[in-house]
């Protein structure tokens, strides 16, 4: 993919400094550093018990680092670190310019109150109260994911998996965030229904211009939505670069094997 334009920013969306996360003795994640612009696609891709995981989690709050720093760009355009933030703002972050799409959309959905509701709450958590407004919103949305409309009022414990995928993706996208973390978004679905998400996807972070941090072992999912890739080996970042260069030339023997599909995720 076509890097965006980064020339007008002067500072990144986020910023990563020197993470580093330990469980026990175990290091999870060593040094990674990076940043992000405004509309650009990351991937972080490895094998399981890389790291990838750890990081995404880290850096969305969800987990605190044992150092290093996490800086994103508020509305005032300073970077503020987000781990020294309440947690009040950090959950109001996650309910604005934050979004986290889950591997098991059973854990970013209310899987027993309707579609609607479910994709009009993060509204209602800004202060929206207007039931037509919240309806019309939602259902918006659902045709903007490839869900019925007719379905607003169903609950997504009766959908299929890439509808529920798709489901999470709305509730995460109604409220414009500026940046979205995403955990193995197309694992678990079948071929033909990970392609359309994919599609719906890349569609979507270009109309929205979303920065997104993506963690996936699936390299033609890295390719089809990443400007740039990290790929990580037992905690640390081992390569990095503009997605096509990383894959199309790799320079790294882990990422050489990652690429001709020596290792299985």
């Amino acid at each position: 993919m076509t890097p965006p334009d980064t020339t007008l920013p002067q500072l990144p969306l986020l910023r990563v400094r020197g993470l580093k996360k330990c469980f026990g003795d175990r290091v999870a994640v060593e040094d990674a550093s990076f940043e992000l612009w405004p509309g650009e696609v990351m991937a972080v891709v490895g094998e399981s018990g890389s790291g990838k995981s750890t990081l995404l989690n880290v850096i969305a709050a969800r987990s605190r680092p044992d150092a290093g720093q996490v800086e994103f760009l508020g509305r005032d355009e300073q970077l503020h670190d987000i781990h020294t933030m309440s947690e009040a703002s950090q959950r109001l972050l996650a309910r604005t310019d934050w979004g986290f799409v889950h591997q098991n959309p059973a854990e970013g959905l209310r899987m027993d109150v309707s579609a609607g509701a479910n994709v009009g709450e993060r509204l209602m958590g800004l202060g929206e109260r207007h039931y037509g407004r919240l309806r019309e919103t939602a259902q918006d949305w659902l045709r903007r994911v490839e869900i019925d409309a007719a379905r607003i009022d169903d609950a997504p414990r009766t959908f299929s998996g890439g509808m529920r995928q798709r489901l999470q993706i709305a509730r995460n996208l109604v409220t414009a965030p500026r940046l979205v973390f995403m955990d193995e978004p197309t694992s678990g679905l079948d071929v033909s229904v990970q392609a359309r998400l994919l599609d719906l996807l890349r569609q979507l972070t270009r109309e929205m211009q979303l920065a997104v941090v993506i963690v996936t072992h699936d390299l033609a999912v890295a390719r089809l939505l990443a400007h740039r890739m990290m790929v990580m080996q037992r905690g640390q970042v081992v390569e990095s670069g503009l997605t096509d260069r990383v894959l199309d030339d790799p320079q790294h023997p882990y990422t050489q094997l990652l690429v001709s599909s020596v290792l299985q995720p």
